[in-house]
């Protein structure tokens, strides 16, 4: 019976754990959660020196002397704080870090989630109009790794009923690999 608890107990901690935010626990309890974009990009001035998290993708970095400036365009986060939705936003906003960071890894299209404190609102022009960005100082981030897309070879059985799993498909007593012969598909293996 013991046994059983400890098991139990093991697995929901590790279950836990796969849950974590990513952005760090003491930043979190700073976070006011009350504050929804929409009413940041109203009033910024209102909620100067109030910690928040926002998601979205990059739209452009500019390396300063003091720092590195980020466009990021405002998505919906999940629990884990990763940006979803990416063709949904409420709009723009900048977010200031104090340090160089490379225009290349932190370039348009990079999905990325901020913790920081609201420093007002600055003018700048967008098009041909004046749109009014949300300035936070960044105190933490976290940049997302890319999403890679991976092709996969079709099969050389496309109506057998077991097309999809082929447990001797890269082995050499395969019809299409024998041991001089490469794939119909790839002949270089």
């Amino acid at each position: 019976m013991m046994i059983i608890r400890y098991l139990v107990m093991i697995i929901s901690i590790g279950c836990l754990n796969g849950c974590a935010h990513v952005i760090s626990g003491d930043i979190l309890e700073e976070v006011n959660r009350d504050i929804t974009f929409g009413e940041l990009r109203k009033n910024p001035e209102a909620h100067t020196g109030k910690m928040v998290i926002l998601g979205g993708v990059i739209v452009k970095s500019v390396n300063k002397k003091d720092g590195t400036l980020l466009e990021i365009y405002q998505t919906e986060i999940e629990d884990e704080g990763m940006p979803i939705n990416l063709d949904v936003s409420d709009g723009r906003f900048l977010a200031f870090y104090d340090g160089f960071l490379d225009s290349e890894i932190y370039r348009a299209g990079r999905k990325v989630t901020i913790a920081g404190s609201v420093r007002g609102k600055q003018i700048k022009k967008l098009g041909q109009v004046d749109y009014h960005y949300p300035y936070l100082i960044i105190k933490e981030m976290h940049l997302w790794a890319e999403e890679k897309w991976y092709r996969y070879e079709p099969s050389p059985y496309p109506l057998y009923p077991w097309s999809f799993w082929d447990p001797w498909w890269r082995y050499p007593w395969h019809p299409f690999h024998g041991p001089y012969r490469g794939s119909p598909y790839y002949p270089f293996y």
